[in-house]
Parts: C-alpha cells; structure tokens; sequence
C-alpha cells in the first residue's frame, strides 16, 4: 500500500514539474494537481484494499504460549542433590535433582523380606496341600487293603462256621470227641472276631477319606489366603520400588528450566512445585473478535509481527479454534439470563502455529506481545 502512494506522489509531482516548465503555475491549478494526487493517491489504496487488504483480519490481542511442564515431586524428601541451573537448556529424561533416598531404600529393603515371607507362606501352603492329596492317595490303598482283609476274613469266618456245623453234628452222632467240638467252636468264634475287627478297619478307613477331603479344603482356603498376601507383598514391593524411583527428578521434555525454587537441602513437599520446563515448541494464541473469524478456516497463512523482535514478522498457519470463547473458562462464567442484559462482543481464542526453520522463531518466549494478521483469501462463504 505504502509502494502506491508513493507512485501516486510521484505522478503528482511530475504533473506540477510539467506544468511550472509550460507556464507559471496559478492557484488553480495547484489546487487541481493536489486533488489529482489525492485521487491517484485514493484509488491506489483502495484497488489495495479490494485486492489485499480486505481479506486479512488483525488483532493485536494475542501472546506467545507453550506447553509449560510443572515439576513436582510425587515423594517427600529434603534435597541431596541439584543438577540444573535456572534457564539452562535440558534434554528429556536428564536428571534434574534428586532427594534423599535413605527411608525409601530402607522401605524397599522392607517390602523385599515382606515379599520374600509371603512367597514362603505360599509355598508352605502348597505343600500341605500336597502332602494331603498324597495322603488321600494312599486312604485308598489302604481302604483297598482293609477291604481285602475284610473278605479274607469273611472267607475264614465262614469256613470256620462250616466246620463248627460238621463237627457238632458228627458230635451228636458219637463220631468226634467233645474236645474237637469245642476246638471249631473256638475257631469259629475267633473267625467272627476277626471279621468284625476287618469290617471295623474298613470304616475306619473310609471315615478318614472326608477328613482328609476337609483337611485339604482348609489348606487350599489357606493357600488362597497366603497367595492374597503375596500379591500385597507384590504391590508394596512396587510401591516402594516407584517411591524410590521418584526421588529422581527428571525433565519430562526438552526445554529449559525456569521459575526454579528449588535449593539444596531444602525440604520438598509432595506436590508443591519446584521448577517448570518451557518446550521449545512455543505456539501463538490471538482472541479474535466474534465479528473476526467468519472467513477464518484452520491451514490459512498468518503474519506474526513479535513486539519484542522490534517489528519481525514472522510467518504461521492457523491450527485449530478454541471450544468455547475465553469468557466460558473463566472462574466465574457471566450469566446474561437475569438482571439488564447489555451485549459484549466476545472473543475466541484461536490457536496459531509457528512455522519451523525461521531465523527468531526459536527466539520466541511464552508470554510475548504479537500483533497477528490472517490472510482468509480463497475461505470467503
């Protein structure tokens, strides 16, 4: 726009020259080349304007952001050690300090024996149980053998009966003595003895087998018990393990380190921040007016002129539109439904992205002041 009107300024001088080397200028004529220049000068600006300048949309309120990362300590601890300085650049995973670790290895020395017992229990457990399944094994061996025994016996009663019968009959008939009578009289009732003591082993044995059977379901209900136990154990181990792990600071990201607080010796409290890692990958916010972002689509180029570069501008894209306008987030949102209602022109705040491999763009710091134009040609509805 400037290079126009400084071509219309051009063409109005050499019109005056012309005329003052034709013949001496009058006041008219001054007056006619003045609003000659006024009129090249209007219509340069104003072919300007339809061709460029309608189509950007501007706003001076925006700042330069980035993703901060707060850095807190998830244990509680007085400091051993400090690894950074304030504004030194880090690298992801660098170690920034660390608290003293003592109580947390002594924990984890404790959770280790507690696992170590646990695991112990267990397999004491497990062992029970199977000396039981082996005992309920060899219940049957033996109800297998008692109830052998209990036939032998049963045959033996029985024979021994048989001959009882035999002799008190050829007792009767005077063809055996009184004392071989009363000998398989002897044997017979020494044979049902023997079978009743059989047949009692039998049950014996058999009422064993639910004991057992009780036994071992006690055991396994044990078992479960001492395995709960283990996998505590298990979890406090881990616990202990990740509390002593965090008694590390590290940078979450690449960045560098501001806003430190944090000193030697100093007691840090669990979740008090100590330190922010600002990325590198600093982005712009501008809060357009509502009136602004008609033609305003995601991908369009903008013009990022940094207050703090002294006027350089440096080139971006639209990324994305905030959800809702800043007046939404804020702690108490305005509620036009009672009392007088006087309407207020909101603004949205809309996401810009700097475009890489430019000479200050890694020179931008959250919180700058930039003055930001969109160009929306070609996204007109």
């Amino acid at each position: 726009m400037q290079t126009d009107k400084a071509a219309a300024f051009t063409i109005g001088a050499f019109l005056i020259e012309s005329s003052s080397a034709m013949y001496r200028p009058s006041r008219k004529t001054a007056i006619v080349a003045i609003l000659a220049i006024a009129f090249c000068a209007a219509l340069a600006g104003g072919l300007r304007w339809w061709t460029h300048g309608r189509f950007l949309i501007g706003t001076d309120n925006a700042y330069v952001r980035a993703d901060m990362v707060v850095i807190a300590p998830q244990v509680a601890g007085a400091v051993a050690e400090l690894r950074v300085a304030d504004n030194q650049p880090v690298e992801a995973g660098q170690l920034l300090a660390r608290i003293d670790d003592r109580d947390y290895r002594a924990k984890l020395d404790l959770a280790e024996g507690a696992l170590a017992a646990a695991s112990a229990e267990v397999a004491a457990r497990e062992a029970d149980i199977a000396n039981l399944d082996a005992q309920i094994g060899q219940q049957g061996s033996l109800i297998a053998g008692s109830r052998a025994d209990l036939e032998s016996s049963d045959a033996e009663s029985h024979r021994a009966d048989l001959d009882f019968r035999r002799q008190s009959a050829l007792y009767q008939e005077h063809y055996a003595s009184g004392e071989r009578m009363e000998s398989a009289e002897a044997g017979a009732r020494q044979a049902a003895a023997k079978l009743a003591s059989a047949r009692a082993a039998l049950a014996a044995q058999r009422q064993r087998v639910p004991v057992l059977a009780t036994g071992r379901r006690t055991a396994v209900a044990e078992l479960d018990k001492r395995r709960g136990a283990l996998r505590q154990a298990e979890a406090a181990l881990a616990l202990a393990r990740l509390d002593l792990d965090h008694t590390l600071l590290r940078a979450p990201v690449a960045g560098i380190i501001g806003q430190r607080s944090l000193r030697i010796g100093q007691y840090a409290e669990i979740g008090v921040p100590l330190m922010d890692v600002v990325p590198g990958d600093a982005y712009v916010v501008a809060n357009y007016k509502e009136t602004q972002i008609d033609r305003v689509r995601p991908g369009q180029p903008v013009a990022i002129e940094v207050d703090a570069f002294g006027g350089t501008v440096l080139s971006g894209h639209v990324d994305s539109f905030s959800p809702a306008s800043g007046a939404q987030f804020a702690l108490l949102p305005p509620d036009n439904a009672t009392g007088n209602f006087t309407k207020i022109v909101q603004r949205l705040p809309v996401r810009i992205r700097v475009d890489p491999d430019q000479p200050r763009a890694a020179d931008l710091r959250p919180g700058l002041s930039v003055v930001v134009t969109i160009d929306t040609r070609g996204a007109a509805r």
